[in-house]
């Protein structure tokens, strides 16, 4: 058909999906109308007939609309390539698929929940979005300074991937600086604080996960990540695909988070899913009021972990074994050559932090000090009792 303004206006939409209009005097340019009714100036050219937006009816006019799809053409025609025409949803969508090969589940699930709360531009091409959008979105957010520095970083590397696949002419982010400076924190809390949280948290899900931070010194997300399959016995293996530094951790269970693991409904093989604590906002805060204990955050739990184990007088590697870290003692060329497990280390370092903590909270079952039989082997009976 020849597209008129009077015969786009008539143009019906599908009861799903979408459907494209094809102009007949112009091959490749015609308009695509969503199950919605939105209505859009469309270009499809190419050996492998690849589609552009040229923009919305009623926004662009049909004119304008044709004239634009003829100086495309023609480009393409002699060989110039501008940005390819993508739009949003498209491209977001590939820069996810793309990263799969070398970026982790649980960055990608970040990655998503950016685009979805702060960066929602649906069908605009992606050359469209001009570096004053960008700054309004992530101004909105100058009273959350870590989200803002966070969605900054995101959109800053979707745009410099868009610029290295030719959506985009120009990083409309080359100018800009995040004026985010990060503070690391220093919370650690004290016995008398780790006493209050302990006895304040419920023996529901939130409670025990809870407590296995303070037992284990993991990370929020590896204990909200675990499956049957990652427990044996007296000794968890967290996976490569769920730790921050994609090796695999195996860390002994002493005596108490034992009895807390085998109260855990877990599933049977685990999938990274973004799982934080089931409303964490509103159970944290429930815990702050309850316990008295307030301005700590639960990865604050891993560092009061590691300051507690150093003044029990565990060695700096062994403490850095059970956190799973590859800097300090195993950086660089030890790291290369030093594969000692620690096991018997991080088995006795556990002992004397559960026997502190049964003491704080007055646990009044027998304590355990682990003591490896065989070092090499990961899964013997550790425990002596005293």
């Amino acid at each position: 058909m020849k597209l008129t303004d009077i015969v786009i206006k008539a143009l019906k939409a599908p009861e799903t999906g979408w459907i494209i209009y094809s102009d007949e005097s112009l091959a490749g340019f015609g308009v695509r109308v969503s199950e919605g009714g939105t209505k859009s100036f469309v270009l499809t050219h190419g050996k492998l007939r690849r589609r552009e937006t040229i923009g919305r009816v009623g926004v662009v006019g049909l004119a304008d609309a044709r004239a634009e799809a003829k100086r495309r053409l023609a480009e393409y025609t002699l060989g110039k390539q501008d940005p390819t025409s993508i739009t949003w949803a498209k491209a977001s969508e590939d820069f996810i698929a793309d990263g799969r090969a070398h970026l982790k589940e649980r960055t990608l699930q970040d990655y998503r929940r950016m685009f979805d709360r702060h960066f929602r531009f649906g069908d605009l091409v992606v050359s469209e979005i001009s570096a004053d959008e960008i700054q309004r979105r992530i101004g909105k957010l100058r009273d959350r300074p870590a989200e803002q520095h966070h969605a900054f970083v995101v959109i800053g590397t979707f745009f410099r991937w868009a610029h290295r696949n030719y959506y985009v002419d120009r990083n409309p982010m080359e100018r800009m600086v995040s004026r985010y400076r990060y503070r690391p924190r220093t919370r650690v809390l004290s016995d008398d604080e780790l006493k209050q949280v302990w006895q304040a948290v419920g023996d529901d899900l939130f409670g025990k996960r809870v407590k296995l931070l303070i037992l284990t010194g993991q990370r929020v997300g590896e204990i909200a990540n675990l499956s049957q399959d990652m427990v044996r016995k007296e000794v968890v293996t967290l996976p490569s695909w769920l730790t921050k530094n994609r090796r695999e951790h195996t860390f002994p269970l002493g005596t108490m988070a034992a009895e807390i693991m085998a109260g855990l409904s877990l599933p049977v093989r685990g999938k990274y899913k973004a799982r934080a604590f089931e409303n964490y906002q509103r159970f944290k805060a429930r815990l702050d009021k309850a316990s008295g204990v307030s301005g700590w955050t639960l990865h604050d739990l891993r560092r009061t972990f590691a300051s507690g184990l150093a003044a029990q007088g565990v060695s700096l590697p062994a403490i850095e074994r059970l956190l799973n870290h590859v800097s300090g003692s195993f950086a660089g060329i030890v790291g290369v050559y030093q594969h000692y497990n620690y096991m018997a280390e991080m088995c006795r370092a556990i002992g004397l932090w559960e026997a502190h903590i049964g003491q704080l909270v007055r646990h009044e079952e027998p304590m355990f000090r682990f003591v490896a039989k065989s070092a090499p082997k990961l899964i013997p009976d550790f425990r002596e009792t005293i």
